[in-house]
């Protein structure tokens, strides 16, 4: 018969069968025959004879993967502080007559190794790493049992640790760390979002200025260009002002004309004496009109002459070249 720990960790098993010659043994089972009290074979799944009284099924093994809760002990972390931890054990018989012969109960002893393997494990962590590390852990403490356990046939599939308690003022502060860390985090989030927000004012200060600074550029090269196309333009209309005013002083009676223009403009400039500042400068005669035109005139006529006299010169040059005697050609001896 086999120990059994605890009604939670009962599972279902065959009784041990009778030797009735004919036998047949069910799908993944193994049932471990002894011959006068010495291990004779294994039997098959399947029809099976053996001989009666002299033949013995004293073991049956099942090879279907078995699920083992490991009950709830107590270990000590790296740093001093008391667990509660249970788990869940996943093995499976791969050899019946080391399962058979190398050991009383595998179940047992697979799961009391569980527990010793799981308190080593535990105490080479700190609290943090237990739960960071879970998975490490599970995988560290299945090494162990498969290393002890390769003797007895038997191999662990896989364990997981369900249920961590810690005590409860442990578990206070573990709560005001928490709270802690997640105040620190949201100071952190909210000045690097100030920084950010900072970052990009400051970068769309800049942005607007380097486009003011461009197109107060653009607006003076464009003003620049205006003022330039103005005074080509003024210059034009000046340039055809005086053409059109010399040919008009060329025509016939373009002296009278001149005069006229002269008066007109003499008297709008001393109509508009002492409008923009109390101090004037007045010629002798402002009241003689006619002798201030006069004045005008023979100032333009002085100015004209020097050109009449160029013109002049310029043609009596021509008409001399013209009547002067061909010079007389050397005849060649």
């Amino acid at each position: 018969m086999r120990l059994r720990l605890a009604p939670a960790q009962q599972r279902w098993a065959s009784s041990l069968p009778m030797n009735t010659v004919v036998l047949f043994v069910p799908q993944q089972e193994a049932w471990v025959v002894e011959r006068m009290g010495r291990f004779h074979r294994i039997l098959e799944p399947g029809l099976n004879f053996l001989i009666p009284i002299l033949d013995r099924i004293r073991y049956v093994q099942s090879l279907k993967e078995i699920v083992i809760d490991v009950p709830e002990q107590s270990a000590v972390s790296l740093d001093n502080v008391t667990l509660q931890i249970d788990g869940v054990l996943y093995l499976r018989i791969l050899d019946p007559l080391k399962a058979s012969y190398g050991v009383e109960d595998p179940e047992y002893a697979v799961t009391q190794l569980a527990q010793t393997t799981m308190r080593s494990e535990l105490g080479k962590l700190t609290l943090d790493k237990v739960f960071r590390e879970r998975e490490s852990l599970n995988h560290n403490i299945v090494n162990s049992i498969n290393q002890a356990a390769e003797d007895w046939g038997i191999k662990c599939l896989r364990y997981e640790i369900k249920d961590i308690h810690v005590p409860p003022r442990v578990k206070e502060s573990m709560q005001m760390q928490v709270e802690a860390e997640r105040r620190k985090r949201a100071t952190v989030l909210e000045s690097e979002g100030q920084r950010e927000a900072a970052i990009n004012v400051a970068e769309g200060c800049k942005q607007s200025q380097i486009l003011a600074s461009e197109g107060e550029k653009a607006e003076q090269i464009n003003q620049a260009a205006g003022e330039a196309q103005a005074i080509l333009a003024k210059a034009e209309a000046k340039s055809r002002a005086i053409k059109l005013l010399s040919e008009a002083l060329a025509e016939q009676n373009g002296g009278a004309a001149a005069s006229l223009s002269v008066a007109e403009q003499y008297v709008a400039a001393f109509s508009n004496l002492a409008k923009e500042s109390n101090t004037l400068l007045l010629p002798a005669n402002t009241s003689d009109i006619t002798g201030m035109v006069t004045q005008a005139m023979s100032i333009y006529s002085t100015l004209a002459k020097p050109s009449g006299r160029l013109e002049a010169l310029s043609s009596g040059t021509s008409e001399k070249q013209s009547e002067a005697p061909p010079s007389p050609s050397l005849s060649s001896q």
